[in-house]
């Protein structure tokens, strides 16, 4: 409900007004109180009507003045002051109208409690004439509309053609009357319809209203206003961007499980169209199988048949054969009876004694001879064959072996897996892309050689049921060759193709004694303990805080090619390291560690450039020579080593820097100390050419004489105190070589020469006497030079 005030316009409508028979007693409004007030009926606030009223009465408002706003503000008091003499009682009013209209007591405390109130604390807001529709409505909220403000504002200023005060209390008091009547009346018991109006707008405002969050709990977009008065607020909520880039999330991961459904759908097809495939080919093989399976039947029955019918036949031959023998023996006894006997009767018939007599003893002899003869008169053979037993098992065997499965195809082996091997054992993978049914594999196995007869190499053969093998007890570096065939009870499958597999390496060995570092940087070599190459190498640090820990890996150097690297090391430190050789088959065991210090300069003696007189003490660091008559003796002398000046390099110093060593000298021994190049002549002395710089101490009969030499040049340098230590500091950056003596921090002397090369550290001896090399040592802080 609204109202408007500050119009002089107004709508007759009493035409339009309803009856009502039974109508309360309403408080007759003055006429103060009927000027200045229009009132509409809600219903143009939501009709096209609304768009005819405001702006005609925005434009009749435009031409107001001051006084015209002071005289409305006076009628306004006297309006006040009346409605409180009359002593109007809304309460009464309200309840009357309730009883009426059958509204409840929740209605009625409704009406008194909230908008009443409102009505009370602004009365009297308006009066208004016949609105358009039916009833007419009372306004009792506060309302904040821009139309309001602008008829408010509109109001203050003061608009032209507004009608004065005098033309309003010109008009008949009984209209006045009768629209107050009609007002209280109506507007009051229309509240009803009205709260209903004002509900059914605010809720297609709310629809209308843009929701801003989203409700986890009922998943649908609401305003935020739901989320702190409405049924929402309980709910869980976001924000409704959040919620959208969640949903997009949600539905791109359902996406993408849906395009792996598809391709996992997809590959099943093909898996389906290869089993068909297979299925066909399966019936081709097993119908193949089945002729050849009843093939072989029908041709082990006939050969048995064959050969029973031969035998039989055999059989027959040897009885008739008998018989037949039996039949004529008889038939001779039985010829020889005939003429005994008829030979016999001639006998008996001779007349003759004499004759008689003659003939009658042979005779008689020979018939006792021939009846002394046993006459055989049994069957030789009987007429019946012997029963024969067939046997049948070939033909069952092959009747049942229609039924079971064909032998398996042929494997396939698979390439060697990475880190799949050790130094003494392999793992071999194989697959059988079948649905043939195997009972075992038959693995074998041979080295691989580049020899001629590699032929002829041993051949190991083993059975297994998985598709793997792990074969141990094989050779470190080697390539084995590996095949693997499939069995079952039908028979075995073709050989695999080949497949060369190859063993991890053998644990390098570290060189220590070639090992060479300063305080930032360590040489490491190694060697490797295999016949055939390996790929590569990787070094492993450990730094120790001690030298009984250093279990966790500080820094791994891989890809190394060669059987040396250097490495960058922090000052001061010891490490502990080891090395692993590599090829195809994976990493070997680690070798043996060594211990590194970065506390100085650490380096050894070449053994092979060692004059033979020269001996090297078990510490590897102290050098000796016992006699020196002939230094060009006839002691085998290697390639590398020096012929005439009885001396020995160290291991070359290749790490930049500056690198700090001292020597322990006797007092009575004479010696040169310093560097050379590695190609320095062997068969000279060091010092005496442009490849080596030393120092060398001679003792003459007045003093000890101290010569720094160079090509064969030295300085003119007395040094008072004989040095029994001797320092020695190579620095490579500034091309410096010094000498001191550490005893008492004394400088010596410096060479400025910029090192082509690196160089090496050489010692000789001129007398007997022993040389101590000691290295690994901190640089000195008066070392320092400006």
């Amino acid at each position: 409900m609204s109202s408007r005030s500050g119009s002089a316009r107004r709508y007759e409508t009493s035409d339009q007004l309803p009856s009502h028979s039974a109508s309360p007693p309403v408080p007759e409004p003055s006429e103060t109180e009927a000027e200045g007030l229009i009132f509409y009926h809600m219903d143009l606030y939501g009709s096209k009507e609304r768009f005819d009223i405001f702006p005609e009465e925005l434009s009749s408002q435009g031409g107001r003045t001051l006084g015209d706003t002071r005289r409305e503000s006076a009628l306004s008091s006297k309006k006040l002051q009346c409605s409180q003499e009359t002593g109007y009682d809304l309460e009464k009013e309200v309840a009357e109208l309730a009883k009426m209209y059958g509204l409840d007591e929740d209605r009625e405390k409704e009406l008194l409690g909230g908008r009443l109130e409102m009505v009370e604390s602004r009365w009297p807001p308006a009066h208004t004439g016949k609105a358009p529709s039916q009833h007419s409505t009372y306004n009792a909220s506060k309302s904040s509309s821009p139309v309001k403000d602008e008829s408010q504002s509109t109001k203050q200023q003061g608009l032209p053609g507004e009608a004065s005060p005098d033309e309003d209390q010109s008009k008949p008091r009984t209209e006045v009357e009768t629209e107050s009547h009609i007002w209280s009346r109506e507007g009051l018991s229309s509240g009803g319809m009205s709260d209903e109006w004002s509900s059914q707008a605010v809720s297609e405002e709310e629809e209308e209203e843009a929701a801003d969050v989203f409700c986890s709990t009922c998943k649908m977009p609401i305003r935020a206003f739901d989320k702190l008065f409405g049924e929402h607020k309980d709910h869980e909520v976001t924000q409704l961007p959040s919620a959208v880039e969640s949903e997009k999330e949600e539905i791109h991961k359902n996406m993408r499980k849906l395009e792996e459904q598809i391709a996992q759908m997809e590959n099943f097809a093909s898996h389906l169209e290869e089993i068909f495939i297979t299925v066909e080919e399966n019936f081709g093989r097993q119908e193949q199988n089945f002729e050849v399976h009843y093939n072989d039947a029908v041709q082990v029955l006939a050969q048995k048949y064959e050969e029973q019918l031969e035998a039989l036949g055999e059989e027959k031959r040897q009885k008739l054969e008998a018989l037949y023998e039996q039949l004529v023996s008889c038939g001779e006894q039985l010829d020889t009876c005939k003429e005994l006997t008829d030979v016999t009767q001639e006998l008996y018939l001779e007349s003759d004694k004499a004759d008689f007599m003659k003939a009658a003893v042979p005779m008689v002899d020979r018939l006792e001879e021939f009846l002394r003869k046993k006459v055989d008169l049994k069957l030789s053979t009987l007429p019946d064959f012997e029963e024969r037993v067939i046997d049948f098992s070939e033909v069952e065997q092959l009747m049942n072996s229609i039924n079971t499965i064909p032998a398996p195809c042929a494997p396939v082996i698979n390439p060697q897996a990475p880190n799949a091997a050790t130094g003494t054992s392999l793992r071999v993978c194989w697959g059988l892309f079948s649905d043939d049914t195997v009972e075992c594999y038959q693995l074998c196995y041979k080295p691989v050689s580049n020899e001629r007869n590699s032929n002829e190499q041993v051949e190991h053969t083993l059975k297994v049921k998985e598709t793997y093998c792990t074969i141990t007890n094989l050779l470190p570096n080697t390539q084995y060759e590996f095949w693997v065939s499939a069995l079952n009870a039908s028979g075995i499958s073709p050989p695999s193709e080949r497949a060369v597999y190859v063993t991890a390496p053998s644990p390098p060995t570290i060189k220590s004694k070639k090992i060479r570092s300063c305080e930032n940087a360590a040489l490491v070599c190694w060697e490797s303990r295999d016949v055939n190459p390996v790929d590569s190498y990787t070094v492993e640090l450990f730094k120790l805080t001690d030298e009984e820990s250093g279990d966790t890996i500080t820094e791994s150097i891989v890809g190394i090619p060669t059987c040396e690297v250097l490495i960058h090391l922090q000052p001061t430190q010891s490490y502990r390291i080891c090395v692993r050789a590599l090829n195809l088959g994976g990493s070997s065991e680690r070798s043996e560690p060594v211990l590194i210090h970065t506390t100085g300069t650490y380096f050894c003696l070449n053994e092979d450039t060692a004059h033979p007189l020269l001996a090297i003490l078990d510490d590897g660091f102290t050098i000796a020579c016992d006699e020196l008559e002939n230094p060009e003796c006839d002691l085998p002398v290697y390639d590398n080593s020096f012929t005439r000046c009885i001396g020995i390099l160290g291991s070359l110093i290749p790490l930049p820097g500056k690198h700090y060593w001292e020597v322990e000298v006797e007092e009575e021994v004479e010696y040169r100390i310093g560097v050379a190049f590695e190609n320095t002549p062997r068969h000279g002395y060091l010092g005496a050419n442009n490849s080596s710089w030393c120092i060398r101490h001679v003792i003459t009969p007045s003093r000890h004489k101290y010569e720094f030499l160079h090509s064969g040049m030295t300085p003119d340098i007395r040094i008072t105190v004989p040095p029994r230590r001797i320092g020695i500091l190579l620095d490579y950056e500034n091309c410096r070589l010094s000498f001191f003596n550490a005893d008492i921090a004394q400088h010596l002397y410096t060479f400025n020469s910029r090192f082509q090369h690196y160089v090496h550290p050489c010692f000789a001896l001129e007398t007997p006497g022993i040389l101590r090399i000691h290295t690994g040592i901190a640089m000195p802080p008066w070392t320092a030079l400006p």
